[in-house]
C-alpha cells in the first residue's frame, strides 16, 4: 500500500505528442467491450481479493463488458502513466493522484468529467470534488478524475518531551493551531536546544496552506505563496531554529519522514493519521507511556491527501470506463475499500458510518473520530501543478533561510520563480 499520500510527478513531455494516437480498450464487434484498469501497487495478499470480487460484480451486473486489471509498481509509476501515455496505451480507468492527473489532463488525455456526468458531483465530498477539478495555463478548468479515498489525521505529542522542556499542556486545551507551536520555541528551545525538534522539518506546500497562505491565483496561472503571509510563515520556522527548538539533521528532513525521529523520542509533536496510535505502541513504547493527540495542528483547514480514478478520454468505450469508476468509487466499495486499506471515503455520506466513529473510550478509537472529523472540515492543500522539483527546490531554499545564507523574502521569490517558469 502506499504509504503518504503525496506523489511526485514525472510525465516526459512525449505526452504531448500523443494526439491522435491510438486509444485503449478494445470490442469484437458484437456488442461486447473489454476494459483495461491499473492500479498503483494495489496487486498483492491483502486487495487482490478485493478487486477480484469488486470486478466479478460488475461484470456480473454488466454482461459484455469485461475487466482487464493491470498494477503497476510503486517505484517510477509516474514514468509508466508517461510512456503509455505517448505510446496511446493509457489504459481505460486509471488509479492516480491530482498531480500526474494535471499534467495528462494539460495533454488532452483525461476525460473531463464535469462535462461527461456533471451529476455525478453530487456523489463526492465538495472538498474531494473541488480538489479534482484543475486548470491552469494550458488546461480548460475541469473536473478530471473521480475522487476515491482520502487520509488525514490528528496530531500527536509526547508529554514527557515537552515537560522536559519546560512546556506543560492541558489535555482540556491542547494546542490545536501552529501558532500554537511556533509560541513555544523560545521556551523549548532555551531547554532543550540542539537535543530535541519541537516539530517536524522544513515545511511542505500544504503547511503552506494550512496557514493560510494563497498558495496560487484565482486563474491557477500563477503560484503566489512568495506573499507576505508565505514570508511570515517561513520566519516563523526562522526564528523557531534560530531559538534552537530544532536539531541539526532538521535541515535535511521534512514532513514525511518526521514518524521516525517521533518514534525515536527526540520529537515533541507528529502529524499521523487514525492508525498512527498502534504503530506506535507496537514500535515506540516508551513514547507510547506518554503519547497524546489533539486535532490536526492547523491555522486553517486540515490537509488531506487523495487518490483518484480516471478516465481516458481518448478510450474506445468512455461509457463503459465511466460506469466502472463510478462502480468503484461508489459508497459501498469505497466503504469496503477503505476498511482494508486504512484510508477514507471520499464519497458523501459515507464518513458517517460506524466504523470510522467508534464509540470506546481509547486512544485509537479518538484517533479514528478525529480523522473522521478532519475528512469532513479537510482540504487538500497541495496544488496539482506542484510538482517534486517544485517541493525540492522549496526545501533547500527554506534550509538556505534557516541558515541565515538568505532571507525568507528571497528563499520564496526563488522558489516561485522557479515553479512558475515551469508551469
Amino acid at each position: 500500500m502506499k504509504g503518504t499520500f503525496k506523489k511526485a510527478v514525472a510525465l516526459g513531455s512525449a505526452i504531448a505528442l500523443v494526439g491522435g494516437l491510438a486509444a485503449c480498450g478494445s470490442s469484437s464487434g458484437d456488442g461486447t467491450a473489454e476494459l483495461k484498469f491499473q492500479t498503483w501497487n494495489l496487486k498483492n495478499e491483502k486487495f487482490t481479493d478485493y478487486f477480484e470480487g469488486l470486478i466479478d460484480q460488475f461484470e456480473k451486473e454488466n454482461p459484455g463488458i469485461t475487466i482487464k486489471w493491470v498494477d503497476q509498481p510503486a517505484d517510477n509509476y509516474e514514468d509508466k502513466l508517461s510512456t503509455d501515455a505517448a505510446a496511446g496505451e493509457l489504459p481505460d480507468v486509471v488509479d492516480m493522484g491530482p498531480e500526474p492527473a494535471y499534467t495528462l489532463a494539460s495533454a488532452g488525455i483525461l476525460l473531463n468529467l464535469a462535462d461527461a456526468v456533471p451529476e455525478a458531483e453530487d456523489d463526492f465530498l465538495p472538498a474531494a470534488w473541488d480538489a479534482a477539478t484543475l486548470k491552469g495555463t494550458d488546461l480548460e478548468e475541469g473536473t478530471y478524475g473521480f475522487p476515491w479515498y482520502l487520509n488525514s489525521g490528528p496530531t500527536f505529542y509526547n508529554k514527557a518531551v515537552l515537560e522536559e522542556c519546560g512546556i506543560t499542556v492541558d489535555p482540556n486545551d491542547p494546542p490545536t493551531k501552529q501558532d500554537d507551536i511556533f509560541a513555544m520555541a523560545d521556551t523549548f528551545g532555551s531547554n532543550c536546544g540542539g537535543k530535541y525538534a519541537l516539530t517536524s522539518g522544513i515545511p511542505s506546500i500544504q503547511d503552506f496552506g494550512m496557514y493560510g497562505v494563497e498558495l496560487m491565483n484565482k486563474d491557477h496561472t500563477e503560484f503566489t505563496f512568495n506573499n507576505a503571509k508565505g514570508v511570515e510563515f517561513v520566519q516563523h520556522y526562522i526564528d523557531m531554529y534560530n531559538a534552537g527548538a530544532f536539531t541539526d539533521d532538521m535541515l535535511n528532513s521534512s514532513t514525511s519522514g518526521e514518524s521516525k525521529s517521533f518514534n525515536g523520542g527526540t520529537q515533541a509533536f507528529m502529524n499521523g493519521n487514525a492508525y498512527s496510535v498502534d504503530d506506535i505502541r507496537k514500535n515506540a513504547p516508551k513514547v507510547f507511556e506518554n503519547l497524546a493527540i489533539t486535532d490536526f495542528i492547523a491555522n486553517t483547514k486540515p490537509n488531506m491527501f487523495m487518490e483518484m480514478l480516471t478516465v481516458n478520454a481518448t478510450s474506445k468505450h468512455q461509457e463503459e470506463a465511466i460506469k466502472f469508476a463510478r462502480f468503484v468509487t461508489n459508497s459501498d466499495n469505497q466503504l469496503a475499500f477503505d476498511k482494508k486499506a486504512n484510508v477514507f471515503p471520499s464519497s458523501k455520506g459515507t464518513i458517517d458510518d460506524k466504523f470510522f466513529n467508534p464509540s470506546d473510550d481509547t486512544m485509537d478509537a479518538e484517533a479514528m473520530r478525529m480523522s473522521a472529523d478532519q475528512i469532513r472540515n479537510g482540504e487538500i492543500w497541495g496544488p496539482a501543478q506542484f510538482t517534486s522539483a517544485c517541493s525540492t527546490m522549496l526545501r533547500e531554499e527554506i534550509a538556505q533561510a534557516l541558515q541565515g545564507k538568505i532571507t525568507a523574502k528571497e528563499a520564496l521569490d526563488a522558489t516561485v520563480k522557479y515553479c512558475n517558469e515551469r508551469l
